[in-house]
């Protein structure tokens, strides 16, 4: 199949954007390369530090050939995506000592949860935590006494953080290695109409506990389609994970067998071997391309609108929400998964998951695919499903079609014609909308605003019955360096209540929703936020906005709105408290969302 003409034009011109600072990029990756592992040219005082600690394997990593694996791990046994890293680098070592190789853990990085932290403090430093994340693993991987590495993570900003190291190291192949989603409980759609029925007062809290243990009942991955499953997606879409691998649940013997050889692969990948395939020859424009298509074509999480300009930036390639904006008009909507259907990953994975779904794509033109991936050259690698059978890992043609139409359509048959999600843009900065999930006769209104400096402020005005006509919610003072841009996903709930009694609502924000965001229009990460000159701080309440998301405008109808002076907002309560006092250089250097609020520079 010819590659469609827009999936061209989007990646030549992402090209030619990141010529000079991708060039630069992979200078210095090439001149890396070169060098190799400074293992062998270490003294013998420092190969003793670095060996001591390796048992049995102590004599092989100071004469052996077989290489050296690194493990990167987000192992914590307090979140469920991530407590099964527990078992994984006994598993990698014994896959390692099996094909002549060794494995050490390098090191950990922090893992949270912003299902935990949602609505809380905590939340503030969950977007730096990413950035955390990537110099964490950079230490990890500083001693440069590796030949390869596997990178265990899964959720929210942990495989961005990850990848973002990964850029810096591009010169290794770096295999990412996931843990599986839950087993299915208490379906989504049940849960979320527990939520309604306790933010209306209608059910106590016994209830939403018990619904919500029924929900998040075991280890895995949460099963509805957030941040964390989508990441899982992109490492396929984008060749880092093996295939298949992404929705296998953990503890089971594929997903035992998927880690060996996922470690096996990765040494394999050395400059030891014929195979070189470093991070920098996969992570190139088409794979970021892939990434997007892949994005749109599931209805994925609006936060990797900024993971996804991050990770790229690290490796020199800048993308920016126009590309995703583009390419969304022509990607079709191929999969509801909760929020934007009943289903959940699980379902989605048995009824041909990613493998269906990227065949297909190739099929329509609409990937590239003649990539490098871990698992070989071309992407048509990702097509296939793995199997055991008397304990050896193989890979099988899947089954070619959806086993169930409701989940998972072909890209001829689609959902939508578009993937959902929309570049707004006006006088009041540009924003984006993620429409998968949104009604058409929810995605236009025009309506006067609340204005509101902390979500708190939101749901003390809703139990005080204060939004009784059309209404849109503008809290502001929420970008990255305002308060690290937390999610605003715990009001969703009670939009949603407006929602159902016939009103016309939507949130306009420089803050950010979750791949969960669902029903309600949002206008997210409008920039430049309040903080940083945005106009938004120039509003006030009763001020007309239009919100369009067919036409993509995003436009103050109030005359004089610029001719007020801007607002500001007493910030001192977000400087303290659960170790927010230790980011303020964060809140000091990180760039706007529209380049990926990091600390990062190109």
């Amino acid at each position: 199949m010819v590659l469609h003409a827009k999936i061209a034009e989007v990646t030549d011109r992402i090209i030619d954007r990141s010529s000079e600072t991708r060039g630069k990029y992979l200078d210095r990756m090439r001149q890396a390369a070169d060098k190799g592992p400074a293992r062998a040219h270490l003294s013998c005082s420092g190969q003793a530090h670095a060996f001591a600690g390796a048992g049995p394997d102590q004599d092989a990593l100071a004469t052996g050939t077989g290489g050296n694996l690194g493990i990167v791990t987000a192992y914590n046994d307090m979140l469920s995506a991530h407590q099964p890293f527990e078992r994984y680098p006994e598993l990698i070592r014994a896959a390692a000592r099996k094909v002549g190789g060794t494995a050490q853990v390098a090191g950990g990085v922090p893992a949270m949860c912003d299902g935990v932290t949602q609505g809380e403090v905590g939340m503030e430093l969950s977007l730096f935590s990413r950035d955390v994340i990537a110099l964490a693993a950079g230490v990890a991987m500083s001693h440069n006494t590796f030949d390869a590495a596997v990178f265990l993570g899964v959720c929210d900003k942990i495989v961005p953080g990850l990848v973002i190291a990964a850029q810096a190291f591009g010169h290794l192949p770096i295999v990412f290695l996931p843990a599986g989603p839950m087993t299915s409980g208490l379906a989504n759609d049940d849960k979320a109409k527990v939520r309604q029925q306790f933010a209306a007062g209608e059910v106590g809290r016994d209830a939403l506990m018990a619904a919500e243990m029924a929900a998040y009942h075991g280890p895995g991955t949460c099963t509805f389609y957030g941040t964390a499953n989508t990441n899982q997606m992109l490492m396929e879409f984008m060749g880092l994970h093996l295939p298949g691998s992404s929705f296998v649940n953990p503890n089971t013997d594929l997903r035992d067998a998927l880690t060996a050889e996922g470690a096996c692969r990765a040494l394999s990948l050395s400059a030891l071997g014929n195979d070189y395939t470093p991070v920098f020859d996969i992570l190139d424009e088409r794979a970021f391309v892939n990434g997007i298509v892949g994005l749109h074509a599931t209805g994925g999480s609006t936060n990797l609108l900024i993971h996804l300009v991050a990770m790229a930036r690290a490796g020199g390639i800048v993308l920016d929400w126009q590309d995703f904006s583009e390419l969304s008009e022509i990607v079709p909507l191929m999969a509801r998964v909760y929020p934007n259907g009943l289903a959940d990953v699980n379902h989605f994975h048995a009824a041909g998951g990613l493998g269906y779904m990227i065949g297909d794509l190739l099929s329509s033109g609409l990937l590239h695919p003649d990539t490098r991936t871990v698992a070989g050259e071309g992407l048509e690698h990702y097509t296939a499903e793995p199997k055991l059978k008397d304990g050896v890992l193989s890979w099988e043609a899947g089954s070619g079609k959806s086993l169930n139409d409701k989940i998972l359509r072909p890209a001829s048959d689609p959902f939508q014609a578009n993937g959902g999600l929309k570049r707004l843009e006006g006088n009041l900065g540009t924003a984006v909308m993620k429409i998968s999930a949104v009604a058409p006769d929810h995605r236009v209104i025009e309506a006067p605003v609340r204005v509101f400096h902390d979500q708190e402020d939101v749901k003390t005005a809703f139990k005080a019955g204060e939004f009784t006509s059309d209404t849109i919610v503008v809290v502001r003072f929420q970008g990255p360096k305002a308060n690290g841009m937390p999610e605003l996903h715990s009001l969703t709930p009670m939009l949603s209540i407006l929602q159902g009694r016939g009103l016309k609502v939507a949130l306009v924000t420089d803050g950010r929703m979750s791949g969960a965001s669902g029903k309600v229009p949002a206008a997210i990460h409008v920039s430049p936020e309040a903080l940083d000159g945005g106009v938004i701080a120039h509003l006030q309440d009763g001020d007309i906005l239009r919100v369009d998301a067919n036409t993509g405008a995003l436009e103050i109808l109030t005359e004089g709105v610029l001719d007020r002076p801007a607002a500001t907002a007493d910030l001192s309560a977000n400087e303290a408290g659960l170790g927010r006092e230790l980011f303020a250089n964060f809140r000091r250097a990180v760039c706007s969302a529209d380049s990926g609020a990091t600390i990062f520079g190109v």
